[in-house]
């Protein structure tokens, strides 16, 4: 996570929920000013920030620093993948509900990790992911293929405070290999599924590279071929 400060004075806007692509960038862009009053539920945003089993300093932040959360994400390795897929299939199956092939219950985005099922999910596969409470001015970098979840506090999931997401996919050189197995991993899925398009279009942002570094090679070639 990187922060970015905001100067006093200026002000707020509201972040977000989340899916699983190739990259992602989500921030809370400026907007009129806010500060922790009566109608900014303290308390029960403290327990849901504790629960999520964020660090103490982040809780100090709250809770000293009195800086305004957003959004509390819970971020995966990419390496976690098919450990998490098969958790989640398994709890489906306890709860009576079908796994058909044409559906992936992480590329669906029905389902929402509590503290039970984060609790399960390390005690059964050994996997633990980070917490993070993006509080005003900080930015979230998800890396490519990491299985990520958000919580903000109007809708279905419990959001911390009113939320608009600002977000932005990216493909970057490092992670090129896991932006192309979630486009092959895309391609299963159902026609009807809402990811099943390939959106990022890998194949032509790696032609696209290649060609102009070709061409900037070629270009410069007399130069670079002097002793």
């Amino acid at each position: 996570m990187v922060y970015v400060g905001i100067p006093k004075g200026q002000a707020d806007q509201e972040e977000g929920k989340t899916s699983m692509v190739s990259g992602e960038i989500f921030l809370w862009p400026e907007g009129r000013s806010c500060s922790v009053t009566a109608d900014f539920p303290f308390t029960e945003v403290l327990k849901t920030i504790q629960d999520g089993d964020s660090d103490e300093l982040t809780i100090k932040r709250f809770t000293e620093s009195r800086e305004k959360p957003g959004a509390l994400w819970h971020i995966y390795a990419a390496k976690d993948t098919e450990k998490i897929r098969e958790f989640l299939k398994k709890v489906a199956e306890e709860q009576g509900q079908e796994n058909p092939v044409d559906h992936d219950p992480i590329h669906d985005q029905s389902w929402y990790l509590d503290r039970s099922l984060r609790k399960r999910l390390h005690q059964e596969y050994g996997v633990q992911g980070w917490a993070i409470v993006q509080f005003l001015g900080d930015v979230v970098f998800i890396p490519a293929g990491a299985p990520h979840q958000a919580s903000t506090r109007d809708t279905g999931v419990h959001n911390l405070y009113s939320c608009i997401k600002v977000a932005e996919d990216f493909v970057s050189p490092e992670h090129v290999k896991h932006c192309f197995w979630l486009t092959q991993e895309f391609r299963y899925l159902s026609h009807t599924h809402t990811n099943h398009e390939d959106k990022l279009q890998v194949k032509n942002v790696i032609y696209h590279a290649v060609k102009d570094a070709v061409g900037i090679l070629r270009a410069n070639e007399s130069s670079l071929s002097r002793p």
